[in-house]
């Protein structure tokens, strides 16, 4: 083995797991799914940089997005909101430094784009780049072995189809690539990039109504994203679970004045993969084996999926344990300026990222300027003062552009 690469495996575990499951994981339990306090069993998937958000607007808003009115980003959120972009043709831009408070290069990349077929029909595509920066190595003996740059991406192609004036449906198709290792990594083994292919299945409801004495626009969205084969890093070894999740979500437009809007979203996820088994270890042998619960191992994807609603150890309430949830608000004046913020939350049992966000948004012509901040404990996340910014390039608006 030609490494004793610390930072790698650190830089590799914030990437596979939320910030308090890696704590877990160096607390040094027996039971890798918990972090020693009573009730907590995280969850753990590859390929996780599926699940970050990658824009500033939903950014700012708690990351809420399934539903809140459509633009290029709703690639990622949700396909099906494509059928009703305002615009004919349009393009993102985003950037994200990642985890800066511990690694300072980091960063996630994300450029979508889509295009109005008719009245009816859209496509969409788009490229999304995790890089986990610049690895030093070094062999057994601290020799400099050179520098690796460990990254994922995934490139996604969207259709999505209105079907009369208020509902649409959509899917999504995605080829994933990850690369974390040098080749040196593994001594007796064949260490590889991963690759998989995922696909997404989408729907979104939206109607103008009066509510509240207002005008005002609801609107509905579910996807479920991810579905897909499981990766794996070494030839004949383990594979892992894509993030499959549900995200549910709803927004209410309120449009109190002909340059005023008022915008409030609420979103709920699921990862739809296995819930990690109760284990208890041998104390003669020193051997883990499940007391509860199933052998994700074992398991088929379709298996996990439609078993990830009834496998939790903990029952009911471990299940609704792992729902998060998304809250935000957007003001938009004029539509030329936007005021935004929200809130996250998770079950402290099953990851604890908590944090405020707030943001900001600006059109100038076709083109949208966006900034989002995120606010957590600076003691206890490494997400404090993460940054994104975004660019939305707006063509060919529709006459009743809303």
């Amino acid at each position: 083995m030609h490494q004793l690469k610390y930072c790698f495996i650190f830089a590799i575990a914030f990437l596979y797991l939320s910030p308090s499951d890696l704590f877990a994981q160096i607390g040094g339990s027996n039971d890798p799914t918990t972090d020693g306090r009573k009730g907590a069993r995280l969850i753990a998937t590859g390929v996780p940089f599926l699940l970050i958000t990658p824009d500033s607007r939903s950014g700012a808003m708690g990351d809420a997005g399934a539903a809140i009115f459509p633009d290029a980003n709703a690639v990622h959120w949700n396909p099906a909101k494509l059928a009703f972009v305002a615009n004919k043709t349009g393009a993102s831009l985003s950037y994200s430094p990642w985890l800066q408070r511990l690694v300072p290069d980091i960063n996630l990349a994300y450029l979508s784009a889509f295009r109005r077929l008719d009245d009816r029909n859209t496509i969409g595509a788009s490229l999304r780049y995790f890089s986990l920066g610049q690895i030093q190595l070094i062999d057994e003996n601290l020799n400099d072995q050179g520098t690796y740059n460990p990254n994922e991406f995934a490139i996604d192609g969207s259709f999505s189809r209105k079907f009369g004036d208020n509902f649409s449906m959509g899917t999504a198709v995605r080829f994933i690539y990850s690369n974390l290792n040098s080749g040196q990594f593994s001594s007796g083994q064949d260490p590889r990039a991963g690759t998989a292919v995922s696909a997404d299945v989408s729907a979104y409801y939206t109607n103008d109504m009066e509510l509240l004495n207002d005008d005002a626009r609801l609107a509905l969205g579910v996807n479920i994203s991810n579905i897909g084969s499981k990766i794996g890093y070494v030839e004949g070894g383990s594979r892992s679970f894509l993030p499959t999740n549900l995200k549910v979500g709803s927004a209410t437009t309120f449009y109190w004045s002909n340059s005023s809007e008022f915008t409030f979203a609420l979103d709920l996820n699921k990862l739809l993969v296995p819930s990690p088994p109760e284990i208890a270890v041998d104390p003669t042998t020193g051997d883990t084996f499940i007391i509860k619960g199933r052998n994700p191992s074992t398991l088929s994807v379709p298996a996990a999926i439609f078993g990830s609603f009834s496998d939790a150890p903990g029952g009911l309430k471990e299940e609704l344990q792992e729902i998060s949830y998304s809250a935000g608000v957007e003001y938009s004046y004029n539509r030329q300026f936007a005021l935004r913020a929200g809130y996250f939350y998770e079950n402290p049992n099953k990851g604890n990222r908590q944090y405020f966000t707030v943001g900001a948004g600006l059109r100038y012509n076709v083109l949208d300027i966006d900034f989002a901040y995120l606010l957590a404990n600076q003691e206890k996340s490494p997400l404090a003062n993460t940054l994104r910014f975004s660019l939305v390039f707006n063509f060919e608006a529709k006459q009743n552009n809303p």
